[in-house]
């Protein structure tokens, strides 16, 4: 089998080969998790998703390019707008990898925006790459105060490469996301516009 693929991550040299757990800073905390808009694969052909094998997902609903999510709770306005593309959010999640603790007691939790010292949201502007594609597509179709789980196959996670030595190549990643905060929309000139419309989700 031949794979052609360029998967690059935003780390910080300091932060390689650490467990994300480590990571308390916003900084180190975003250059985890984000990625680089310009910094995608091409030409990717996914690994065998053995992980998500044994996992059942009935009651999931099928999200877009094999996203599965499930509602566990409701938006605290179900008429509200969810946000843009380019448009400031915040949320809390937690990540885990072999399931979820409460279907799989081998589950692994990797990252937490809940700390010893209380929750602190992750805040990031929506549908431009500054996450991962999984969270991109998610966030972007939900409401605030809602909370999804949500499961996400690694081509929309962090690939063939993993990340930062925690995260295994080819890992389907298993997230609880609730969006908590929509903030303001960027500034958008001409270029950003070109942007958007030349990359689209």
């Amino acid at each position: 089998m031949k794979m052609f693929a360029v998967f690059f991550l935003m780390l910080l040299a300091n932060v390689s080969g650490l467990s994300i757990s480590t990571l308390e800073s916003s900084v180190e905390r975003r250059a985890f998790v984000s990625k680089s808009a310009e910094l995608v694969a091409t030409g990717f052909l996914s690994l065998p998703n053995i992980a998500n094998a044994d996992i059942d997902t009935a009651g999931y609903g099928d999200g877009p390019r094999g996203l599965k999510y499930k509602v566990i709770k409701p938006p605290t306005d179900p008429d509200s707008p969810s946000p843009q593309r380019a448009q400031k959010v915040k949320a809390k999640y937690t990540l885990w990898l072999k399931g979820f603790p409460d279907v799989n007691p081998n589950a692994k939790k990797v990252d937490s925006s809940k700390g010893p010292f209380g929750e602190k949201p992750f805040e990031f502007i929506a549908g431009v790459g500054q996450v991962i594609k999984g969270w991109d597509l998610t966030v972007l179709d939900m409401k605030v105060g809602e909370e999804r789980r949500i499961i996400v196959p690694s081509d929309l996670g962090y690939g063939a490469k993993g990340a930062g030595g925690a995260i295994p190549g080819g890992s389907t990643l298993y997230f609880d996301l609730e969006l908590v905060v929509l903030g303001q929309m960027s500034q958008l000139g001409p270029e950003q516009l070109k942007w958007l419309e030349d990359n689209p989700l």
